[in-house]
């Protein structure tokens, strides 16, 4: 008996056959695209783009927190406190293009077409190995920051 996820992967094949789509298992590495499996669907590319959005988001609504931490958790500020300039313009020109990728996830859920979800999905993925390498540096960033805060506060005395 076939499970949802092996129907899952033969209708993207066809899908990917059709617009020449970036292979199931490297979609499903970075973007978790398996779980569209869990419900029935005709639309395919749509639940797969749904899923690159939503990663997207998740990392822009993180980086809007460094770049505007007003009402971020404490965690935020210690991140943000020693950051440098040029961290900051990393972390400004990252949070653009994933504003990019939920501008064109709107246009695309508010006029379907298979041939535009596909070309997302192209585009997007290409993209996406850039965005990593640069989230991959902002967390480099932060993390440096962090320790640089950790360490002043663990000189000052707290009595």
């Amino acid at each position: 008996m076939e499970t949802k996820l092996e129907r899952l992967k033969k209708r993207f094949e066809e899908k990917q056959k059709q617009y020449n789509l970036p292979d199931f298992q490297t979609l499903n590495e970075v973007f978790e695209i398996e779980k569209i499996s869990q419900h029935d669907t005709e639309m395919v590319l749509r639940e797969a783009r749904k899923h690159i959005v939503d990663k997207a988001i998740s990392y822009l609504r993180f980086l809007e927190l460094i770049l505007n931490p007003a009402n971020a958790p404490l965690f935020i500020f210690g991140l943000t406190k020693n950051l440098e300039a040029s961290d900051k313009k990393l972390i400004e020109e990252v949070y653009k293009k994933l504003c990019e990728i939920e501008f064109d996830a709107i246009e695309l859920d508010n006029s379907y077409s298979e041939k535009k979800e596909a070309e997302f999905i192209i585009k997007k993925a290409k993209e996406w190995k850039e965005i990593s390498a640069e989230i991959s540096r902002i967390l480099v960033c932060l993390r440096r920051s962090w320790k640089a805060s950790s360490n002043k506060k663990e000189k000052g005395y707290f009595g």
